[in-house]
């Protein structure tokens, strides 16, 4: 199946023709840690700039050639315009490239149009060469980028590149209860942009404030919606975890801003708990349509990778640590292409590690050294847990009367040596509203409605 859609992509397979003149291959570019990126086109912010020619994509025009031809057998007919705009080239040198393709009768002119322009379909020539593309890949969508550029990219929008200060932390944490100490941990931990061990009791907010921390790096990123090295076609930008932001359409009239084969996000956060697979840490190619999946670590970079739940996934702590205990050092990674090539490309995300138990029982010196910052996310006290409360209340939507949270913590907590956690006065409040909804009545946070919750809530903790 081909689908015109412009976010899904496709991946491509051993082009051809001849490519322009190749990059050297910036692998020793990428920094191992603490050193600086040599990377010129690091040392700002990173734009990709809008393209004027094919050659200025890096890319082989077959490999060009092979995404218009798909991308014509999907749609059946378009104008040339239309046409560069879908797969991200600029207009002319796709029109010069449609010119050629008719006068060796792969399509004919279906219409003319305003501007000079016409719309094209491909002869049955056309359709059949359309068809060993599909079958060499069947990526139809924006042009890739190469994967040089993609390191390029990374180093200057690298999280090691960003400072986040103490009001930053306030904007992002804005909601959650986070004390003076939190702060103090949390803000050297997330400007080394290295490794965090987020531990502690349950509910006590950990993924909460993992999954808050990549807004602390602020600003917006720019990332390929698909990358080509070594005749492989790796696609990259993922609606569900990559999240966009507006940018100006290109159209006809206007003349583009950016280079249209990148995308504007906001830095990913991508959160993964037991269903973590060692599969999932490496390229995922699909041999019948040649597309290539990117590792979950690749998708990552310039953002936030969260383990939830740490232990307790179907990979062994072990096993991981084997697997990443070079990359958390130099910050690059080995990936193995579908051709069993292996490329080199940035580790470059925060990653954090969130677990109920203690992390020297989980993991070897080895790796615990390599995660410079654990924190201990510990229980509230009584002050903020009755904060909480007042919190929580008007977000839940319960009146909360005088003297029922008093009495809750003194029967219910201090009576029988119950720690207090955060999440319980947010649950507990939910249960009370629960059970007015059965009711028919108004939400009360009465201490009869609380001595309920708690029966409820802690019938066998």
């Amino acid at each position: 199946m081909i689908s015109a859609k412009r976010p899904t992509m496709p991946p491509l397979r051993g082009a051809k023709t001849q490519k322009p003149e190749p990059h050297t291959e910036p692998f020793d570019s990428i920094p191992d840690a603490g050193e600086p990126s040599p990377s010129p086109a690091a040392s700002g912010p990173f734009h990709p700039k809008p393209l004027q020619t094919i050659a200025d994509s890096h890319l082989p025009d077959s490999l060009i050639e092979s995404i218009l031809f798909k991308h014509l057998l999907a749609v059946g007919h378009a104008t040339g315009r239309n046409i560069a705009t879908a797969i991200a080239m600029p207009a002319k040198p796709i029109i010069e490239m449609l010119a050629a393709f008719k006068a060796r009768q792969f399509v004919y002119y279906k219409d003319s149009t305003a501007m000079g322009d016409f719309e094209y379909t491909l002869t049955d020539a056309g359709r059949e060469r359309a068809r060993v593309f599909v079958a060499e890949c069947s990526y139809v969508g924006p042009a890739p980028v190469t994967l040089e550029d993609y390191i390029t990219s990374v180093a200057a929008q690298s999280i090691t590149r960003e400072r986040a200060r103490k009001e930053d932390l306030q904007r992002a944490f804005d909601g959650l209860l986070i004390n003076e100490h939190m702060f103090e941990r949390l803000g050297p931990a997330i400007n080394s942009g290295r490794g965090l061990f987020l531990y502690g009791f349950p509910g006590n907010g950990k993924t909460s404030i993992a999954e808050r921390i990549t807004s602390c790096f602020g600003g917006a990123i720019w990332v390929p919606y698909a990358i080509y090295t070594s005749g492989e076609m790796i696609t990259f930008f993922d609606p569900e975890c990559h999240e966009p932001v507006e940018n100006d359409a290109p159209s006809i009239l206007n003349a583009p801003t950016y280079d249209n084969r990148w995308i504007r996000i906001k830095r990913p956060t991508l959160v993964v708990g037991g269903e973590l697979m060692m599969d999932s840490l490496e390229l995922q190619p699909n041999h019948v349509t040649k597309i290539t999946e990117p590792s979950l670590q690749l998708k990552s970079n310039t953002g936030t990778l969260v383990i939830d739940d740490f232990g307790r996934q179907r990979v062994s702590p072990i096993e991981l640590l084997n697997r990443w205990i070079i990359p958390l050092e130099k910050r690059y990674d080995f990936l193995t292409l579908a051709n069993g090539k292996k490329i080199k490309v940035p580790f470059d995300q925060l990653i954090i590690f969130s677990t109920n138990l203690e992390p020297k029982d989980l993991v070897d010196d080895a790796f615990l050294r390599r995660i410079p910052y654990k924190i201990n996310v510990m229980n509230p006290s009584e002050e903020e847990f009755r904060k909480l409360f007042d919190i929580m209340a008007p977000i839940v939507g319960v009146d909360v009367k005088p003297g029922a949270v008093d009495a809750l913590v003194e029967r219910h907590y201090k009576a029988v040596n119950r720690p207090f956690r955060c999440c319980q006065p947010r649950d507990l409040l939910l249960q009370v509203k629960n059970f007015s909804a059965y009711k028919g009545a108004t939400p009360i946070g009465n201490t009869e409605a609380l001595d309920a919750a708690v029966e409820n809530y802690f019938a066998i903790m």
